[in-house]
């Protein structure tokens, strides 16, 4: 499946924002080489740049998955496997490429580990900057719920016992 023109832009923010927090991942390794923690090597090179493409593959995928289970929206039974099975693949993904990060000798692990995380530190950022929802995308973004004005009140409200709050059964 192709992807629509607003995924194609999330994943190339995602892809942008990893690729800059990969570069940060590189600088930090070899600045705490500097101070004698750890030994800088080809191999956290690789592995940082392994695992931002996994990262941003795995992203991807999350688009694909979501366009597949939209187009058939009124079918919730096929939207919640969709959405499930999308999350299972990814997670198996994310899985082997930690495996193969042990077993491949010129990759180092924890710096093949450390960028499936970059996805979400770049959608944190956007978000505390406030570009995940552009201006011109208003409705977009999540309303916030409301509740009625005038809920009516039971007869017995006085009567602490009887309110169970958002627990009533």
């Amino acid at each position: 499946m192709i992807l629509q023109p607003a995924s194609r832009r999330e994943v190339s923010r995602i892809a942008i924002g990893s690729g800059v927090c990969a570069c940060i991942q590189i600088l930090v390794f070899w600045v705490l080489s500097l101070l004698g923690i750890g030994a800088f090597s080809y191999r956290i090179v690789t592995g940082t740049v392994g695992g931002s493409l996994m990262a941003v593959l795995c992203f991807a995928q999350l688009c694909v998955t979501l366009q597949k289970a939209t187009a058939h929206a009124a079918d919730e039974k096929f939207v919640k496997t969709q959405v499930r099975n999308g999350y299972n693949l990814r997670k198996l993904i994310q899985i082997l490429w930690v495996i193969a990060a042990f077993v491949i000798p010129w990759i180092n692990v924890l710096a093949a580990m450390i960028p499936l995380f970059f996805p979400n530190v770049v959608i944190y950022y956007l978000q505390i900057k406030g570009k995940l929802f552009p201006a011109g995308e208003a409705s977009a973004a999540p309303a916030a719920p409301t509740a009625p004005a005038d809920a009516a009140k039971p007869e017995n409200a006085d009567d602490p016992d009887d309110d169970l709050g958002p627990f009533e059964v």
